[in-house]
C-alpha cells in the first residue's frame, strides 16, 4: 500500500491510482459496481466502495501471514538491496517511470489476486505497511458489525478520531523492520490520556522531514486547532490544569523522570485524563506540557468531598435595590450583565447520588472553571509519586520544589484583549479586563461576582475588602481635608506663629545652641516658615480629627462585619466551615510525621508530631524574630546617630556659606537633617523588609505547621510583628521620645555619652512627625505600585524575548500562560499585609497628618486597578480557593483600632502644642483681648550663658548674657530652684494626662455603643438566610419524597388520596373525643 508524502496511508483506491494501474482498475471498478448493483454478493451491499475495504483487509491479513512464515524459515536467504522495502515514503522518493504496470490476474473465485504483486526483479516503490492482523481497533469492529465503514483511508479516519490502537499497529509494523527503522510509540493506559514518543534511527532521514512526517501524519490535525484553544486535541475535553517540565541532563534526571512517570500514572488512576505536548511542539523546543482534564465522574466525586454548593432552583428573592442614591451613582455603576453575570439560585451541597436534584443542563459547563481547577489541584496536592528514604512522598508542591516539574497552573479563559471564539467558552478574562482592569475605569465599581467566579472566593473577598475600605476612606479623607483647609484659613490669625515671625518679638529672642561647640546661637524668627507649616497640622481641629478617627475606625470595622455577612449570603458561604480547606493537613506535615494519633472527633488515626520535635524550631523562630526586631531598633538608633552627627555639619556649613544665607530662611539645618534622616530610614526599611521576607517564610516551613491555617497564622504573626516595628519605630521615636528627655543647657543628656539628644523645634515635634510620615507612607506606596506593575511586566517581557518570538499570537494557550509570572500562594498574603500597614499609617498617627486618609484613598484607587491589571494580564491564573472572611487580618485590624485611640491621644497631648496653649489660655494669660498673646515668651525658659560648661559653649564670645530654650523651668535668678521645673510644668503635665484619660474614655464609650447598636448581620440578610434555608429543606424533602415514591412504585394520586383519608380519619377521631 503506497503512502502519500506527508500524509496518512492511503486506502486501496488511492493506492491503485498512484501505482499506475489506471485502465485495468477502472474496468475492475465498473465490474464490481455492476456486481454490487445486481446484489450477487450480499455482504458487498451498501455504499459502492465497501467491498474494497473487505478485500483490502483480507489481502493485508494474507500478506502478514505469508511474511511471518518467511521470517520463521531457518536459513532463509537475505534479500538483495534491490528487493529491500522502504517502510516510509519520505526516506527516498521513487521514480514512477521505473515501476512497471502490473497485469490484472484473477483467481478461480473471481477475486483479484495480483493487485499488490510487484515483479521480483523490478525495484519496489517505497511504501509503509500497517499490519491489521494482530489486533483490530474497537471502532473497526463496530464498523464491521454495522456494515458501514469509512470511505477514506482507515488510518486517516482512526487518526482523526484519536484511536489508540492505531499507534499500536504502527508500533508492531515498525518492530518488523528493525534493520532500517526503530519506530516506537509508548501508549498510556487510558484511551483519553496518551503520550506519543517517536524514536527513528536512520542516518539518511533528515530531521526536518522527519518532524514534518510526524506532525502531518500522527499529530491528529493539530495545525487545524486554534492556538488559543483551551481544549484537548479532540476539541471536546476542557483543559483544567497544566503541568510543565524541562528534560535536563543532570545527574538526577532519571530520578525526576521516574517521579513524573509514577505521578502521572497515579493521576490517571484517580480518573484524571492527561495529554502530553512534546517539547518539539513548544516554542522554545525544550519544554513538555502535560494537560489535565477532569471528567464528569471525577468532578462529581470530589465536589461532594469538598462540599461545593451547586444550584438546585432559581431564587425567588429579588436583589436589594433600595439605595436612595442609586440614581446619583449611575455613572459609577457597571452594566447589569457584568455586575450579575448569573442569576441567583437556591443551592445545596453537591451529592453524586442525587444528581437529578441539581440544575444540570450541560455537564461540560455545570461546574465553573474555578471549581474545576480547585478540584484538580486538590487531587494534585495529594497524589503520591513514590517512596523515598522509607517515606511516602506525594504532592505537586514537593515536585515543584525539587524541580521535577517547573510549573503547575490552571489556564486563563483566553486572551485578555479579545473575546472568545467558538468552540471556546465565554472569555471571562476579557470581560474582566474591559470592565475592571483598565485604568480609565478607576471611578467604576468592581464586578465582584465576576471576580469571584473567575478567581475564587478568597481573592474575591480581598477585592471586596479593599473596595469597602476605599469607600470608607472617602469620609475620612473629606474630614481630614476640611481640617487642613481650616489650618490654612486660620494661619494668619495664629498668634504663636505671628509672634515667632515678628522681628520685634521672635527676632529679639536669642536661642541656645542646638549642638556643642560647633553650633552658634540663633534667633527664634529663623523658624518662621516652620512654625507656619506646623500650624497647618497643629491647631484646634487636631483634637476633633483625632476623636473623629477613633469613631471612624469603629464604624469601619462594624460596617465591614455587616458587609462580610451580606457577602457570605450572596456567595453561599453561610455554612462554610474553615475545616473543609484551611484545616486540612498539609502534605508536607504528613510526609514529615513518623507518629500517628487517634483524632478524638473522627476516631481515625492521623499523623502526629510530638511537641519536643518542634521545640527547637520554635526557639529558632522566636530567636530569629527577636534578632530582626532588635536589628530594626539598632538601625533606627543608627539613623538617630546619623541625624545627631550630621546636624552639626549642616549647621556649620550653612553658617559659613554666604551663598546659602537666602536659602537658610526656608531650608534650616533642622529641616535638612529631618529630610535626609527620613529618606535614609526609608531605604533601610526596604532593605530589611526584603531580607526578612525570605527568612520568615523559610522559618515558618521549618516549623512544619499542621494545617494551612496554622501556616498562614504563623507567617502572619512573624511578618506583621517585624513590619510593625520596621515601619512604625521611627514614627514612635519622633512622636513620643524625641525632645522629651533632652535636659537643659549645661546639663544635657547624651546618647552613649557622645552625641547630645535631639531637641524639637520651638513649635513642637509635630511637623517633624508629619515629615516622617509623609516620606515613609508616600515612598512605600509609590515603590509598592511601581514594583507590582513593573516587576511582572519586565519578567514576562524577558521570558518572551528568550523564546523564538515575542508575539503572543503565535503561542498556544498553555505556553502563553506558562510565560506569565506566578502569583504564588503568598501573593494574597502580601497584598493584605500592605493594606494593613497602610491602615496603621491612617489610624495610628493620623492626628499629626490629616492628609493620610487622602493619600491612602488615592493609593487604593490606583492599587485596585494595578492589582486587577496584573492578575488579569501579567500573572498566571491562581488556583481558586474558598474563604468566608479576611481571616486573622480582621483581628489585627481590631487590635490596631484599639491602639490607635491611645496613640492619637498621646500625640495630641505630648507631641502637639495644643494642651500647653490651652493651659496658658485658661490659667496664665493676662490679656483678655488676645488671650494667646505672650504664649511664646511664656513657653521659653532662660539660661545664663556663663553657666555653660567649657566643652559645650560656642567658641566665639557674644555680647548677650542669656539664651532661651523650650521648657518650663525656674530662671537663673532663683537660686533655690535654679533650673528646676516650675509649677506650670506640672500643670501642663496634669492637663496632658487628664486629656488622655478623658479622650480614651469618650472614644471607647462611643465605640462600644456603636458596636452594640450596629448588628453584625443586617436584618434583611437574616431574613434572606432563613428563607433560603427553608426553601432548600423543602426542595430536598420534595425530592426525597418523589424518589421514595418512584422506588416503591406508588402512584402519586393514589398516595395523596390515602394521605387525605388518613388525615380525615384522624380529624374525625379528634372531634369524636
Amino acid at each position: 500500500m503506497a503512502v502519500p508524502e506527508g500524509g496518512a496511508p492511503a486506502g486501496p483506491e488511492v493506492g491503485l491510482q498512484r501505482m499506475g494501474r489506471g485502465k485495468s482498475d477502472r474496468v475492475l471498478w465498473q465490474r464490481r459496481r455492476l456486481a454490487s448493483r445486481s446484489g450477487k454478493d450480499s455482504r458487498r451491499q451498501g455504499r459502492p466502495g465497501d467491498w474494497y475495504w473487505e478485500a483490502y483487509l483480507e489481502r493485508a491479513q494474507k500478506r502478514y501471514r505469508e511474511r511471518s512464515v518467511k521470517r520463521r524459515v531457518k536459513g532463509a536467504e537475505s534479500e538483495s538491496p534491490d528487493e529491500a522495502e522502504w517502510t516510509f515514503p519520505l526516506e527516498r522518493k521513487a521514480k514512477l517511470h521505473s515501476i512497471p504496470r502490473v497485469k490484472e490476474t484473477r483467481d478461480s473465485d473471481g477475486e483479484t489476486s495480483g493487485i499488490f504483486k510487484v515483479p521480483k526483479q523490478q525495484p519496489r516503490r517505497p511504501k509503509i505497511r500497517f499490519s491489521l492482523a494482530p489486533k483490530l481497533s474497537r471502532r473497526w469492529s463496530q464498523w464491521s458489525a454495522a456494515g458501514t465503514r469509512p470511505r477514506g483511508s482507515v488510518i486517516n479516519e482512526l487518526a482523526k478520531m484519536g484511536d489508540p490502537d492505531l499507534l499500536e499497529m504502527v508500533e508492531q509494523e515498525g518492530k518488523r523492520s528493525s534493520r532500517d527503522i526503530t519506530y516506537s510509540i509508548q501508549m498510556s493506559e487510558s484511551m483519553s490520556s496518551r503520550e506519543s514518543s517517536f524514536l527513528i534511527k536512520e542516518e539518511r532521514m533528515p530531521a526536518k522531514r522527519f518532524n514534518l512526517f510526524l506532525r502531518r501524519r500522527l499529530m491528529f490535525q493539530k495545525r487545524e486547532q486554534s492556538k488559543d484553544s483551551v481544549f484537548f486535541r479532540d476539541g471536546i475535553r476542557q483543559i483544567d490544569f497544566v503541568l510543565s517540565y524541562v528534560d535536563d541532563i543532570k545527574k538526577d534526571s532519571d530520578l525526576k523522570a521516574e517521579r513524573r512517570k509514577e505521578f502521572e500514572l497515579n493521576l490517571r488512576k484517580t480518573g484524571l485524563e492527561l495529554e502530553v505536548e512534546d517539547k518539539r511542539d513548544s516554542e522554545d523546543g525544550r519544554t513538555y506540557f502535560v494537560k489535565i482534564h477532569a471528567p464528569w465522574e471525577v468532578l462529581v466525586t470530589y465536589a461532594e468531598v469538598l462540599g461545593i454548593k451547586m444550584p438546585i432552583k432559581e431564587s425567588d428573592i429579588p436583589r436589594p435595590e433600595n439605595n436612595p442614591l442609586r440614581y446619583m451613582l449611575g455613572p459609577v455603576k457597571l452594566p447589569q450583565e457584568v455586575r450579575f453575570p448569573r442569576p441567583e439560585y437556591f443551592t445545596a451541597q453537591f451529592s453524586r447520588h442525587r444528581q437529578e436534584l441539581f440544575l444540570i443542563e450541560d455537564e461540560a459547563t455545570f461546574f465553573p472553571s474555578s471549581s474545576r481547577n480547585r478540584i484538580v489541584y486538590y487531587i494534585l496536592s495529594r497524589c503520591p509519586f513514590g517512596i523515598e528514604d522509607g517515606k511516602k512522598r506525594f504532592g505537586i508542591e514537593r515536585l515543584l520544589t525539587s524541580n521535577t516539574y517547573s510549573s503547575a497552573y490552571p489556564l486563563h479563559d483566553g486572551q485578555y484583549w479579545k473575546p472568545a471564539e467558538p468552540p471556546n467558552i465565554v472569555n471571562e478574562r476579557y470581560i474582566l479586563y474591559q470592565n475592571w482592569a483598565r485604568f480609565s475605569y478607576f471611578y467604576k465599581e468592581q464586578p465582584l461576582d465576576l471576580i469571584k467566579n473567575y478567581f475564587g472566593e478568597k481573592i474575591g473577598i480581598y477585592f471586596v475588602f479593599l473596595g469597602f475600605y476605599t469607600e470608607m476612606l472617602l469620609i475620612a479623607a473629606a474630614v481630614g481635608l476640611a481640617c487642613l483647609i481650616y489650618g490654612i484659613l486660620s494661619m494668619d490669625a495664629n498668634e504663636s506663629s505671628t509672634e515667632i515671625c515678628d522681628p520685634e518679638i521672635g527676632g529679639q529672642m536669642i536661642m541656645c545652641p542646638l549642638c556643642d561647640q560647633v553650633c552658634d546661637y540663633w534667633r527664634l524668627n529663623s523658624t518662621c516658615l516652620t512654625s507656619k507649616l506646623s500650624h497647618l497640622f497643629d491647631n484646634e481641629s487636631t483634637v476633633f480629627f483625632a476623636i473623629f478617627m477613633g469613631i471612624w475606625v469603629t464604624l469601619f470595622l462594624e460596617f465591614w462585619k455587616q458587609r462580610q455577612a451580606r457577602l457570605e449570603y450572596e456567595w453561599d458561604l453561610v455554612d462554610f466551615e474553615e475545616e473543609q480547606q484551611q484545616l486540612q493537613l498539609r502534605p508536607e506535615f504528613e510526609a514529615m510525621c513518623k507518629h500517628r494519633k487517634m483524632n478524638p472527633v473522627t476516631k481515625e488515626m492521623e499523623p502526629y508530631m510530638p511537641l519536643w520535635n518542634r521545640i527547637p524550631w520554635y526557639f529558632l523562630s522566636g530567636a530569629t524574630v527577636t534578632f530582626w526586631m532588635a536589628l530594626v531598633v539598632s538601625s533606627m538608633v543608627a539613623v538617630i546617630v546619623y541625624r545627631l552627627s550630621v546636624f552639626a555639619t549642616f549647621a556649620s556649613f550653612m553658617e559659613s556659606e554666604a551663598s546659602l544665607q537666602h536659602v537658610k530662611v526656608y531650608f534650616t539645618p533642622q529641616l535638612a537633617t529631618s529630610l535626609s534622616g527620613s529618606c535614609l530610614n526609608f531605604m533601610v526599611i526596604l532593605m530589611l523588609n526584603f531580607f526578612y521576607e525570605k527568612i520568615s517564610a523559610w522559618i515558618t516551613k521549618m516549623e512544619i505547621p499542621r494545617t494551612y491555617q496554622e501556616y498562614e497564622s504563623s507567617l502572619t504573626l512573624k511578618m506583621f510583628l517585624f513590619q510593625f516595628v520596621n515601619y512604625y519605630s521611627s514614627c514612635f521615636y519622633v512622636a513620643f521620645f524625641k525632645g522629651k528627655f533632652v535636659g537643659y543647657p549645661g546639663k544635657y543628656t547624651y546618647l552613649f555619652n557622645v552625641w547630645r539628644s535631639e531637641e524639637c523645634d520651638p513649635g513642637g515635634c509635630l511637623i517633624e512627625l508629619t515629615t516622617q510620615l509623609t516620606i515613609i507612607m508616600t515612598g512605600k506606596q509609590i515603590f509598592g505600585n511601581i514594583k507590582e506593575a513593573i516587576y511582572p511586566l519586565v519578567f514576562n517581557w524577558w521570558r518572551r524575548r528568550k523564546a523564538r518570538t515575542n508575539s503572543e499570537k503565535l503561542y498556544s494557550r498553555w505556553e502563553q500562560d506558562h510565560d506569565l509570572e506566578t502569583f504564588g500562594q503568598l501573593g494574597l498574603f502580601y497584598e493584605y499585609l500592605e493594606t494593613v500597614i497602610q491602615f496603621g499609617f491612617v489610624t495610628l498617627f493620623v492626628a499629626s497628618f490629616p492628609l493620610a486618609p487622602l493619600l491612602a484613598l488615592l493609593n487604593n484607587i490606583i492599587e485596585i486597578r494595578v492589582d486587577a491589571w496584573k492578575l488579569t494580564t501579567q500573572y498566571r491564573r491562581p488556583v481558586a480557593a474558598k474563604a468566608h472572611s479576611i481571616g486573622v487580618w480582621q483581628d489585627i485590624l481590631y487590635g490596631m483600632a484599639v491602639v490607635s485611640v491611645a496613640t492619637n491621644a498621646f500625640i495630641v497631648a505630648f507631641t502637639s502644642d495644643i494642651i500647653p496653649r490651652l493651659v496658658y489660655y485658661y490659667a496664665y494669660s493676662t490679656n483678655t483681648t488676645h488671650p494667646f498673646k505672650g504664649y511664646v515668651n511664656n513657653s521659653l525658659s532662660v539660661f545664663l550663658i556663663a553657666d555653660f560648661p567649657n566643652h559645650t559653649a560656642p567658641s566665639e564670645k557674644r555680647d548677650f548674657t542669656t539664651c532661651r530654650y523650650r521648657d518650663y523651668r525656674h530662671p537663673p535668678e532663683d537660686d533655690e530652684h535654679k533650673y528646676l521645673h516650675n509649677m506650670q510644668f506640672w500643670h501642663v503635665l496634669a492637663a496632658k494626662m487628664t486629656f488622655i484619660i478623658v479622650m480614651e474614655h469618650i472614644v471607647f464609650l462611643v465605640k462600644f455603643l456603636l458596636a452594640w447598636m450596629i448588628p453584625d448581620v443586617p436584618k434583611d440578610v437574616e431574613e434572606r438566610i432563613k428563607r433560603e434555608k427553608l426553601m432548600t429543606v423543602k426542595i430536598l424533602h420534595d425530592f426525597e419524597l418523589k424518589k421514595l415514591k418512584e422506588n416503591l412504585g406508588i402512584n402519586s394520586e393514589v398516595f395523596s388520596k390515602q394521605v387525605l383519608m388518613e388525615e380525615s380519619k384522624a380529624q374525625l377521631a379528634k372531634s369524636t373525643i
